[in-house]
């Protein structure tokens, strides 16, 4: 059986020991459009989250291939919910902060 790599450590988790720091850097998305009704506004949050989750994601996966680093460990993230008002669409937007790890030199 293969092991897989990993690409994303989320905060806590650690990320190889044997790599080392690339930098520090930001990558920015938002979710999925969804209606915006506001008998609904608890629910909508929950509804977003995991599109916008899949599009960080993807845009820190892009950054790694594009900086040629091994992996990203997620430092800080922030998320907050837009509401546009003429086209009464309600999405989430979110930041991550992350650093970038690159394989260590082989011996």
């Amino acid at each position: 059986m293969t092991e897989t790599h990993k690409l994303i450590y989320w905060h806590r988790e650690l990320p190889p020991l044997h790599d080392t720091l690339g930098g520090e850097y930001v990558v920015e998305a938002q979710s999925d459009p969804v209606p915006f009704r506001l008998t609904e506004r608890d629910a909508l949050f929950d509804r977003c989250l995991p599109s916008l989750k899949a599009r960080l994601a993807e845009r820190i996966e892009q950054e790694i291939h594009r900086l040629d680093g091994s992996c990203a460990h997620v430092l800080d993230e922030h998320i907050e919910p837009h509401i546009d008002n003429t086209t009464g669409l309600y999405t989430l937007r979110g930041r991550l902060s992350y650093v970038l790890l690159m394989a260590a030199p082989k011996a």
